[in-house]
Order: structure tokens, then C-alpha cells, then sequence
């Protein structure tokens, strides 16, 4: 199959915070009422439309409307509903916002990994098996990922310790809880992959360490490598910086299999006994 020279971009995904920020706009019954009488409309509707299917007066429905907008849920704008044109100012109409809201604790992004899968189908090069397609994927995403954060930070020259607190903000806006162990040393206590990659480690480890490394290649971070370190109960992938005792294998090629046998042997903790199950 011939790579598709032009894959669909993602679309950006709500903060947090802002999910959050939504979900709490709609705890009031009646706004929930609200909302989704215009989303069962599947057009746009006005206030007067929406205060007679609840019940309630024009200007009550019209509060409870705005609240929606500003919350994210809705999105409004002066129109002729049904494009019936009538004298005087146009009212407002209201309609949902092309926002996708979701909620997770901790937080997971399967979506993130389906779409490092479809792309790796749509863009399969001959002669390429379907894990080595998903990892030049994913590492080619991490790459852009990177180019973009570069782009924007404009950091010039970066360091080790420099190139850990911006991947630190890319990989916390990613689900991957990271947590500084030491100033250049960056572990990531939550796998947003979870549990896809309990029933997968080999593939779903293997596309973490291509995205992160990646992620690094495209930032041009200098003295910082993503290494496989499985520990139970988090993320497979840890940033340190360059040392040659360290696992830096090609992730488009070794990341994998030196995952799978991580995962068999427990990793040692700092003091250097085994932790328990």
C-alpha cells in the first residue's frame, strides 16, 4: 500500500480543565434540558424554541443558553431560523459547538493510539509489517509534536535540563503525569494508553517510546533520551539524560521486544530491592 502523502491532522481536544469547566455547566436539570433539545433540534434554534419545549420563559431560557455558550457546549450567532428572512434585527440562535468532551481520572487518550493506528493503515509502505508501520507512525508524530513546541518556544539551544520542562508540559497535556525524580531525570506515573497496553505491552510500550523519543528528535533536545524502564502501575517510558549504560535502541526497530522482556522482569527500585506485586 502506497503511504497517503497527507494524513488527517487530529483535532485539537479540550483541556482538562475546561472539560471539567463544561461538565459542570451542565449539573443544572434544566440546562441539560436545554441542551439537549438543540442538539436533538439539528438546527439552529432561538431562545423563544427553547423556552416553549421546557417550559419556561424566553428570557430564563435565554440564561441558561449563554451559560451553555460559555461553557463550550453551544455556540451562537444572529440568524433567520430556517432562513426565513423577517423584518427587523435577526435573533439569536443557538446550536452545538463542534467540541468533543471527555473526562477520564486518571486521565486516558485511546484516541491518541487509534489515530496513530488508522494513519499507520492508511500510510503502510511495502513491505512493511503492520507493528513496524505503527511505530514509524507514532514516531513520526512525536516528531511534528516536537517541531511545533520547538516552533512555538523558540528556545534556541536546548540543554538537558531545558529539554525536560518543555517535554514535561507536552507530556502532562498528554494524560502522562510526569514527575521530575531528579533535574534530569523525568519519570511519568500514569500510562494514557491504560489498559490497552496490558493486553497489548509489546505494541501499545512500543508506540509510547517511538512517540516520546520522537517527540525528543523533533524538539531537538540535546542529552535527553526515552528509555524503557517498565515499573508496575505507570507508564513504560522514563526521560534521562545520555548515558551509555542506558537503553536508547531505535524505537522504530527495538522498542518492543526490549519492552516485553521489561515487563517480565521487574525493575529494581532506588534502594535496590524488588518491589512487591
Amino acid at each position: 500500500m502506497s503511504p497517503d502523502p497527507s494524513p488527517a491532522s487530529p483535532q485539537p481536544r479540550p483541556s482538562a480543565a475546561a472539560s471539567v469547566d463544561a461538565i459542570l455547566v451542565l449539573g443544572d436539570d434544566l440546562r441539560r434540558r436545554l441542551y439537549g433539545f438543540v442538539r436533538r433540534a439539528r438546527r439552529p434554534v432561538t431562545r423563544e424554541e427553547a423556552a416553549g419545549d421546557a417550559g419556561i420563559s424566553a428570557k430564563l431560557a435565554a440564561f441558561h443558553l449563554d451559560k451553555l455558550v460559555a461553557g463550550g457546549l453551544l455556540r451562537s450567532r444572529y440568524d433567520s431560523p430556517g432562513g426565513v428572512r423577517k423584518v427587523g434585527r435577526k435573533p439569536k440562535v443557538y446550536e452545538p459547538a463542534d467540541t468533543d468532551i471527555r473526562i477520564s481520572i486518571p486521565e486516558r487518550h485511546h484516541d491518541v493510539l487509534a489515530e496513530i493506528l488508522i494513519d499507520a493503515v492508511l500510510t503502510e509502505q511495502p513491505g512493511e509489517d503492520a507493528r513496524s508501520a505503527a511505530l514509524r507512525t507514532a514516531r513520526h508524530r512525536g516528531e511534528e509534536l516536537g517541531a511545533r513546541t520547538r516552533a512555538h518556544a523558540r528556545p534556541g539551544r536546548l540543554g538537558p535540563e531545558r529539554s525536560l520542562t518543555l517535554s514535561e508540559t507536552m507530556l502532562e497535556q498528554h494524560g502522562f503525569e510526569p514527575h521530575r525524580h531528579a533535574p534530569t531525570e523525568l519519570r511519568l506515573l500514569n500510562c494514557p494508553f491504560h489498559p490497552l497496553a496490558a493486553r497489548s505491552p509489546e505494541l501499545v510500550c512500543g508506540i509510547n517510546h517511538a512517540f516520546v523519543a520522537g517527540f525528543l528528535t523533533g524538539l531537538q533536545a540535546a542529552g535527553i533520551h526515552a528509555i524503557l524502564a517498565p515499573r508496575p502501575g505507570r507508564c513504560c517510558v522514563e526521560l534521562r539524560a545520555a548515558s551509555g549504560g542506558h537503553n536508547t535502541a531505535d524505537p522504530a526497530t527495538d522498542s518492543a521486544g526490549s519492552c516485553a522482556k521489561e515487563h517480565a522482569t521487574p525493575p529494581m527500585d532506588d534502594l535496590g530491592s524488588t518491589p512487591n506485586a
